[in-house]
């Protein structure tokens, strides 16, 4: 739907170079797990902005790994496959990784995105064998977004350095929201749509209402674009007896495009077309691809939450 069109020497080229990079990549170019590629691709100039979309994609856990993140008998994750697909069918190339080396300015530049699948302290070591994400490292990533890259949050994103007696998390004022609370066990959630002209949003339904973990949400920016919203009238458990709140979002972070959803726990919201529809309008969005109005309308369509 947002692929963009390329001339043919263009084409040849772009093939040509993630071939090289990959080596038969299992996503024949379009999903490049960083820990299988040559260390010396990191250093490689970023690609002409005719051709596909960089995005890194980052899931380590140090607290928590969600089962959509978790290989299976060598088999790629849930994750894994489905961000494949989006790839070739959005023109993205993504870059999959651990390794939280990578956090510097020279290779974020490659870049024209972040999606984050996280958990805890990235500047911890967690129990990957990866390296953690360096203090510099963080505010390299924070840098470059406030610069102009883009940031998509996954699920447990809002999970992930958390805030503490200091105040709010300068990652979490970037991202706009952080967990509050999460309750254990599935339960379905009415997503009221806020916005249906922002891109993916035009493909939920009135009634979309998935099973999932829900988060309950706090420190929200005060310049959210609400793009979803939940329905906590219909809800059961008791931490969502509160006035609807947010649960997916676009913002502008000084010139950078962030994007939060608060799905993706189960197996059943990646498969959905709907969710998938909605991280692809996400991704192509923050990376630059596509425009939007991002005007905030947290005050006006979930009066009730506070704010930071």
């Amino acid at each position: 739907m947002f692929v963009r069109l390329m001339t043919k020497k263009t084409a040849l080229f772009t093939f040509a170079t993630v071939l090289a990079v990959t080596f038969m990549s299992p996503w024949m170019g379009c999903f490049i797990r960083a820990e299988d590629a040559p260390a010396k691709t990191a250093d490689q100039p970023a690609p002409a902005r005719d051709g596909p979309k960089r995005i890194l994609f980052f899931c380590k856990c140090n607290d928590y790994e969600d089962t959509m993140l978790r290989r299976v008998d060598g088999h790629p994750s849930v994750v894994e496959m489905v961000l494949g697909d989006l790839g070739k069918q959005n023109h993205l190339a993504i870059t999959f990784t651990k390794d939280g080396s990578v956090f510097t300015p020279e290779k974020l530049a490659q870049y024209d995105a972040f999606c984050f699948f996280t958990s805890g302290d990235l500047t911890q070591p967690g129990n990957d064998g990866k390296p953690p994400m360096t203090p510099d490292g963080k505010a390299a990533l924070l840098q470059a977004i406030a610069e102009g890259k883009g940031f998509v949050g996954i699920h447990s994103a809002a999970a992930t350095f958390n805030s503490g007696t200091a105040g709010v998390d300068p990652y979490i004022q970037m991202l706009g929201g952080e967990l509050l609370v999460r309750v254990r066990g599935m339960e379905p959630a009415h997503q009221i749509v806020t916005d249906t002209n922002f891109p993916g949003m035009g493909a939920v339904p009135a009634d979309f209402g998935p099973v999932d973990e829900w988060y309950a949400l706090k420190n929200y920016s005060t310049n959210l674009h609400v793009l979803l919203a939940l329905d906590t009238a219909q809800m059961v458990r008791g931490a969502y007896y509160a006035p609807n709140f947010p649960t997916t979002w676009a913002r502008l972070e000084g010139k950078g495009r962030v994007f939060y959803t608060n799905m993706g726990h189960q197996a059943e919201v990646w498969n959905s077309p709907v969710f998938q529809a909605i991280l692809a309008g996400g991704l192509q969005w923050a990376a630059g691809a596509v425009e939007a109005d991002v005007t905030p309308n947290i005050d006006r369509v979930t009066p009730g939450v506070k704010k930071q």
